[in-house]
């Protein structure tokens, strides 16, 4: 058997083959600087910004390498640093393609390496400043400002030389900046928070305001926190990927990363001239970021939504299961056609048609196993930022809703269906949900009218408009063909 090869620097000449890509930046004797730090360097971080930046660094160079910094745990370090930082990324789709990703040439740990990342945020040499810590990570409160009582922040604030939370860590390396006279990095958050650059650049500036009041004057007029917009699959590495690895390239890799062929990045368009070329590689660039997540909500995460109870009333298991009956795409497509595409009045980048037709090819993606079983989750929580907006707008403007109903009415068909059987449903308001459906008995003007009363989910306005309400019981009673197992007999 021929011996695997060591993923690392020294060993990238020996693994160039049309198999595989592997960055021609970190080859000897061009290879680039570290120019930017990441917080958090996650599955997703390297699978989705660390690639953007792989591919500009390739196609377009500059010293924009990686150093990536762990708060606490270890394990990537560990992984990656005998790897000088390399890893093998599969992109899945119909066939599996591979890249050695080399944007990373550092791996740090705050906890064990807390001068070593203080030293490379007050470098000179760095400029950017992503962030992967999730939402917790930011120690926001439910207002989205920075919490003042969150033990990690009190922590920070006591004086202690060594910080713990990413707000606080920032701070400190944006106060050494500051007293050496270099410019602030500009801070971008990569995590999935509605006005994720001001609520990250408010934050700091609140943790400043607690000790330094003219230090947090210079962040309010010099820091830059775009805000930004990700997507894309990333599933869990797991022993199949590496073996994967392995047999399909003979590389010895510790911690190979996949994710699906799609993928965005949406960044708000106020970046310094002096960055990495994000946007000359897929990024897009915008001074619209909410319109985009706007569209998301809507060509996404609706349809997305009304495939998981549908599908699951079909008893289908996966989206690309849902995407293999006629009829299901048949009335996915004509709902975005006829009432979601009329609602979007999206920003100038956004090609809306195109976007959605992206969406329903990902859901296409047979390498993708996404349980419609889980997606239907909380969907209490999810129908008043997908599906309802939709409708209201669609009365107001005067076109039709009865397909959005046919979505709505799928759910409430498949809670009641759900508590029937005996089985849980996996929402913060089961307790109610399961009230309403006791009192269900089937026939439509009783049952929608039961789930209208439900206030936390259906505005009273909407709930009263006569026009919805009988489209949602028409919805109601044609699904009823679906619960009696006679597939083929429903149609919107």
């Amino acid at each position: 058997m021929t011996q695997l090869i060591k993923l690392n620097e020294n060993s990238l000449k020996d693994i160039a083959n049309p198999k595989i890509r592997v960055p021609q930046y970190r080859m000897p004797p061009s290879a680039a600087k570290i120019g930017i730090v990441h917080i958090g360097p996650g599955a997703f971080f390297r699978a989705h910004q660390a690639w953007y930046t792989h591919q500009a660094l390739q196609q377009h160079g500059g010293d924009w390498c990686i150093s990536a910094v762990s708060l606490r745990s270890s394990g990537v370090s560990d992984a990656l640093t005998e790897q000088h930082g390399l890893y093998c990324l599969a992109e899945l789709d119909k066939e599996t393609h591979f890249e050695v990703v080399g944007a990373i040439k550092e791996v740090l740990v705050a906890r064990q390496q807390y001068h070593d990342v203080i030293a490379r945020l007050t470098n000179i040499d760095t400029k950017f400043v992503t962030l992967t810590i999730t939402e917790k990570g930011y120690c926001l409160n439910n207002q989205g400002e920075l919490d003042l009582t969150h033990e990690d922040i009190k922590h920070d604030l006591a004086g202690t030389n060594e910080r713990i939370s990413a707000v606080g860590i920032l701070v400190q390396a944006l106060s050494v900046r500051h007293e050496k006279g270099l410019p602030a990095f500009t801070v971008v958050s990569c995590d999935n928070i509605t006005g994720n650059g001001t609520k990250l650049k408010n934050a700091l500036v609140s943790f400043a305001a607690q000790t330094n009041l003219t230090l947090a004057t210079w962040l309010a007029d010099s820091l830059t926190c775009p805000s930004t917009m990700v997507d894309s699959i990333t599933p869990a590495t797991d022993d199949s990927l590496r073996d994967l690895v392995q047999q399909k390239l003979n590389i010895k890799d510790n911690w190979p990363i996949k994710r699906e062929a799609f993928l965005q990045w949406v960044i708000e368009d106020c970046l310094p001239a002096d960055r990495p070329a994000w946007d000359q590689v897929g990024a897009i660039l915008t001074r619209d970021v909410e319109g985009f997540e706007k569209a998301k909500l809507r060509l996404l995460n609706c349809p997305h939504s009304s495939i998981a109870y549908l599908g699951c009333l079909l008893g289908i298991e996966t989206v690309y299961d849902a995407m293999q009956n006629t009829q299901l795409v048949e009335f996915i497509e004509k709902m975005i056609e006829e009432e979601i595409l009329p609602s979007i009045d999206g920003p100038k980048e956004l090609d809306a048609k195109q976007y959605s037709q992206d969406i329903l090819q990902r859901f296409r993606n047979p390498a993708i196993r996404h349980l419609l079983s889980q997606i239907a989750w909380d969907g209490s929580q999810k129908i008043p930022m997908r599906i309802l907006p939709i409708v209201q707008q669609n009365l107001i403007e005067g076109r039709s809703v009865a397909l959005l109903c046919h979505a709505l009415a799928s759910w409430m068909h498949f809670v009641r269906l759900q508590f029937a059987k005996g089985e849980n449903v996996v929402d913060p308001l089961a307790a109610q949900l399961k009230k309403v459906t006791d009192s269900c008995n089937g026939k439509a003007y009783n049952d929608t009218a039961l789930f209208l009363t439900m206030t936390a989910i259906f505005p009273p306005s909407l709930a009263a408009n006569g026009e919805f309400k009988h489209a949602l019981e028409a919805a109601y009673i044609n699904l009823a063909p679906v619960i009696n197992n006679n597939q083929h007999s429903w149609s919107a």
